[in-house]
């Protein structure tokens, strides 16, 4: 409860034998600066000492997939705050890095992740689909040109 006052209130101080306008001015001023730096903390995706600062355990995941982007969508679906951060080996590897009491949402993100992952790779290729298409209408019309009757 304390801390939430502190929070809200804000107390200026100066020493100055007489405050004008332009010195009131520069102080509020100062304060809206500094409040806005200190704001609220960051969710979702960030930096790994962005994440470090905020206090808490931090834990971390190895994920060997290209496809990190789609991760990303499932992580602020679930209102996740991680961190992501690759690794230059041979295949490339994503350290994902999240608060120790994020780890119950985490996990069922990676399950919706994975699902994903899985009917992705199920589902037929539709440029394959369409390559296949062509090659069948262009013997078609092969077909007619060759046969076409010519009558007047």
């Amino acid at each position: 409860m304390q801390e939430e006052i502190e929070r809200k209130s804000v107390a200026l101080t100066t020493q100055a034998t007489k405050i004008t306008g332009k010195t009131l001015a520069k102080l509020m001023l100062a304060a809206v600066r500094k409040m806005r730096e200190g704001g609220p903390p960051k969710r979702g995706k960030q930096s790994v000492k962005q994440l470090s600062r905020q206090g808490g355990g931090l834990q971390n995941i190895e994920i060997t997939d290209d496809n990190i982007k789609s991760f990303e969508r499932v992580a602020r679906k679930y209102k996740v705050d991680f961190a992501l951060k690759r690794d230059n080996d041979t295949p490339p590897k994503w350290l994902v890095f999240f608060k120790a009491r994020d780890a119950d949402t985490l996990t069922a993100a990676f399950n919706e992740f994975s699902r994903q992952a899985l009917r992705r790779n199920k589902r037929p290729s539709t440029r394959e689909a369409v390559r296949n298409f062509r090659a069948i209408t262009q013997d078609v019309t092969r077909d007619k040109i060759r046969y076409k009757e010519h009558e007047r």
